[in-house]
């Protein structure tokens, strides 16, 4: 069990890490705690880029991890993103030592034990599905806070006033991997292999994702009946409720229908693609666990707006549409943005930091719904490229989308226009994650925007 807060006023404690929630669990301490000495465990670019000196109290290590480094604290708030596989060793011999890791959501569950929440995690689809199922609360007449890995790190909103009924929680795999948790809905949306480098293969990945259905913590499971391998893995979960079952919440197509009726049509939403058809089958399967009738909220479903970068259409530029969907990590994200587009003439954008996941799959599935053009984006997209260029190697050059490389995402969306005619679009899709070349997903669509010619607030 993770300690509480007021655990740690006589403990000498540590941060690790010092991204966003990294930051989020220094404000809390030092609000907490503005006389004590806190560790903070950086990179030397960290300690660089921030100006801790304006914290006396505050003690910053830029050596590598290392038992030693550890050993000096009896707790050690660790950050989501880094991986605790790559330091295994080291962290092992530390808590052998009497050092204690934690993260910053561990420490946000042990707060609040008693309170209603609802925790959402999934390869693909789990931001627009937490922000839609606190919308949807939202109009039912049902106080919600939604926080996690969707933009507000849990430890800024430890003591909300007022405090909500329900908490609507989105978790990494990340996050799930030490879940201590015990919501009153645990959902998982998919499986598919995603960020092999943080968990080192992809059962680990699986096995990581579905901590938070562990020991039978939550009240009920909500799990995706579509998903083969998620129905495999949770054969043993005992209280547990399908969406994409065709006798309850389910996506028919681009519609979403509840047994044999119908609710709702995509196209009378704000969102793209059948893979919302879905996320929206998901979101009124919980709403409806938690007493709010999805057929009263129908005009709020239709009103809510995609969250940025995720298919958000950006408008025309130079003859072509543009649409962002930097949120792609995975190729079947791209897929499934692919297959949300099918019979547009359009040129998507793929490549990033490369997890080592194998793409030969997506250059089978990918002629279902091909694009005119593949422009691989730096060193992973050349990668990419050269990986289906192997695999179509055997096909006519008008069986398969056109491919193509170039160096950096401007030189990308300029090889792109060459490739797209009049009235086409160029897709953002990259089916990787960011940090090859940006801070995050955010900055990458961002920047897409801005080099497509569209007028943005820098972050």
């Amino acid at each position: 069990m993770s300690p509480r807060l007021d655990q740690l006023s006589l403990r000498r404690v540590a941060i690790w890490g010092y991204g966003k929630e990294g930051q989020a669990a220094l404000r809390l301490l030092r609000q907490q705690y503005p006389q004590k000495k806190i560790g903070l465990i950086v990179t030397p670019e960290e300690a660089e880029r921030w100006h801790f000196e304006l914290d006396p109290l505050l003690e910053v290590i830029t050596d590598a991890p290392s038992p030693g480094v550890f050993g000096n604290y009896q707790i050690v708030i660790k950050s989501p993103g880094i991986s605790p596989y790559a330091h295994q060793r080291a962290m092992e011999w530390a808590h052998f030592r009497g050092t204690r890791f934690i993260s910053g959501s561990a420490l946000w569950f042990a707060q609040h034990g008693e309170d209603k929440t609802v925790c959402i995690t999934g390869t693909k689809g789990k931001s627009t599905t937490s922000a839609l199922t606190a919308h949807l609360l939202q109009a039912g007449g049902t106080a919600t806070l939604l926080a996690g890995n969707i933009g507000t790190p849990l430890l800024d909103v430890l003591e909300p006033d007022p405090a909500p009924e329900v908490y609507v929680v989105e978790l990494s795999s990340f996050q799930c991997f030490d879940f201590a948790g015990v919501p009153a809905i645990a959902t998982v949306l998919n499986l598919s292999p995603e960020h092999l480098d943080w968990h080192g293969s992809e059962q680990q990945y699986y096995s990581d994702k579905l901590k938070i259905l562990a020991e039978g913590r939550a009240d009920v499971a909500v799990l995706n009946a579509a998903d083969e391998r998620l129905r495999a893995m949770t054969h043993g979960i005992e209280r547990k409720v399908w969406f994409n079952d065709p006798e309850h919440w389910h996506a028919r197509g681009d519609s979403v229908w509840h047994g044999g009726e119908k609710l709702i049509d995509l196209a009378a939403t704000q969102l793209i693609g059948a893979h919302n058809a879905s996320n929206i089958a998901a979101a009124c399967t919980m709403i409806e666990l938690l007493g709010v009738e999805p057929r009263r909220v129908v005009d709020a479903l239709r009103a809510f707006r995609p969250l940025p970068h995720r298919l958000q259409r950006l408008g025309e530029r130079r003859g072509r549409h543009f649409i962002d969907d930097s949120i792609s990590t995975t190729p079947e994200a791209t897929l499934a943005a692919l297959s949300s587009l099918n019979g547009q003439a359009l040129a998507v954008l793929v490549g990033g930091h490369d997890r080592g996941i194998d793409w030969r799959d997506f250059a089978e599935r990918v002629l279902a719904h091909p694009p005119r053009a593949i422009v691989g984006v730096g060193a992973h997209g050349a990668r990419i490229v050269d990986t289906l260029a192997t695999q179509w190697s055997g096909l006519a050059g008008s069986a398969h989308p056109a491919l193509a490389q170039a160096s950096d995402l401007k030189a990308a969306i300029a090889r792109a226009e060459e490739l797209t005619p009049l009235g086409g679009t160029i897709l953002l899709s990259p089916g990787a994650p960011s940090f090859d070349a940006f801070k995050d997903y955010a900055e990458r669509g961002q920047r897409f925007a801005e080099w497509a010619g569209f007028e943005t607030t820098r972050s």
